[in-house]
């Protein structure tokens, strides 16, 4: 950015009716807005929704900070409507009747208008509190808008779902985040000069959440006033701010999202790909502990007999961690991710598995021949139980060829096809040369 005129190098506000930076930026038109293009560009579905008159219940889904409140209260200034809001983390069944009376007023008062209720983190709202929202969205009371960060898929009643628009928000991107630093420089911050780095810097801190970049930019603000400076760079933000976690939710769809592109990684055989997941999640603040257990699935599922070693290699990683802890810990689960990654891959033991597995949840119940069955008992053995029972290590090669061990009726189902990669190339190979003795044992 350029040096602004040195009449503009003045302090920040400091009177006790200062307004936060991320309040005084926020938007007061659709124009304003920032990001969010696949909605609010021409011709994209919130756009037209504006564009109609007539408002509609939805569901504006999306991380942190990313304009969902500012949506709806520019919803509810395009359509002239009373605006309500509602925080589920501190309100209950009290305040939703509150709103319902106010609505009710506002309907028969002596200027009716429309009414917009928004609803901030619904999905904190259960089942009972989610239901009495329905009647009033059904008698056209009010118009909902209910903002969440979780899947509504999983957190919002479905009768309520289906009365709603589901709009789904994105993370700032790069290019957003420097809009943003722009307009706040213009507006709030002209006797500052931010420097490039100090730019990239402030945009990767806040992690697509503009409320935290506003908060990151009046921070330095802050800062940079105590410390006597006009101009920002990244080493001055990096000693100046406090900064907080990466965006990461422990337990909802963002953490499972990582947690998919971690695996499909592996999978795809791309060791930089599983490093930066990895560590992303380990950065985010994920149990170590837990990102061990799943590269020990992984290990079975992805690699399986095409590579043992690496299921051993995953195990002294997590055994490692458990001694070491982070760290330290940390560094055993990225390599053992790395040899997971340019291991051979094989899921012919897992397909066999849920193939077998659902094969016995819809068969019958078989019975064990009577070959093997065990044996200890004197009763037992005048029953035939073990009888005629070929043991393999008297047997040529180690092998009854030609002896069956399913149970009578039931045809050899094929389940395990090992893969042409691998220790599995010489597991077909061996599996083919026992299916030629037993074919030499059935013609004899």
């Amino acid at each position: 950015m350029k040096q602004p005129p040195s009449d503009l190098l003045s302090p920040v506000p400091t009177s006790t009716s200062y307004v936060p930076l991320a309040e005084r930026l926020r938007p007061q038109s659709l124009g304003e807005v920032i990001g969010q293009q696949h909605l609010l560009g021409p011709g994209m579905p919130l756009r037209l929704a504006f564009e109609s008159g007539r408002p509609h219940s939805c569901i504006l889904w999306g991380p942190p900070g990313v304009g969902k409140t500012t949506i709806a209260r520019l919803m509810a200034k395009a359509f002239d409507a009373h605006f309500i809001t509602i925080s589920a983390v501190l309100g209950g069944v009290k305040e939703i009747r509150e709103a319902v009376d106010q609505a009710e007023a506002v309907r028969h008062g002596l200027h009716p208008q429309p009414t917009i209720l928004f609803v901030d983190e619904v999905h904190r709202f259960n089942k009972s509190q989610q239901d009495a929202f329905l009647p009033h969205v059904e008698s056209g009371l009010f118009t909902f808008i209910g903002a969440t960060t979780e899947n509504p898929s999983f957190e919002v009643n479905s009768a309520l779902l289906s009365r709603a628009q589901v709009y789904v928000l994105k993370a700032f991107e790069e290019a957003d985040s420097r809009q943003l630093i722009e307009r706040a420089h213009t507006l709030a911050l002209q006797h500052l000069v931010f420097d490039d780095g100090a730019i990239d810097t402030l945009a990767g801190y806040a992690d697509g959440d503009a409320r935290r970049l506003l908060n990151l930019l009046e921070q330095s603000a802050t800062a940079a006033q105590a410390s006597g400076v006009t101009r920002i760079d990244s080493l001055f933000l990096q000693k100046a701010l406090t900064l907080n976690a990466r965006r990461f939710d422990k337990g909802g769809d963002h953490f499972y999202d990582q947690i998919s592109a971690l695996h499909k990684s592996v999978r795809g055989s791309n060791p930089d790909a599983a490093l930066y997941w990895l560590c992303r999640m380990l950065d985010g603040g994920a149990d170590a502990r837990y990102l061990s257990r799943r590269v020990v699935r992984m290990a079975w599922e992805d690699i399986g007999l095409a590579d043992p070693r690496a299921l051993q290699i995953a195990n002294d990683a997590a055994a490692t961690y458990e001694r070491l802890g982070s760290p330290e810990g940390e560094l055993a689960l990225a390599q053992a991710v790395i040899y997971l990654a340019v291991a051979p891959k094989s899921n012919a033991g897992y397909l066999a598995y849920k193939q077998a597995k659902a094969f016995i949840e819809k068969d019958r119940s078989r019975e064990v021949p009577v070959h093997l069955r065990n044996a200890p008992t004197k009763l037992m053995q005048e029953l035939g139980h073990g009888k005629a029972y070929r043991y393999a290590h008297d047997e040529p090669e180690a092998y009854a060829a030609g002896e069956s061990y399913l149970p009578e009726g039931m045809a050899a189902p094929g389940w395990y096809q090992p893969v042409p990669r691998g220790l599995e190339l010489k597991i077909a190979d061996k599996l083919a040369h026992l299916r030629r003795l037993d074919e030499a044992a059935g013609s004899d």
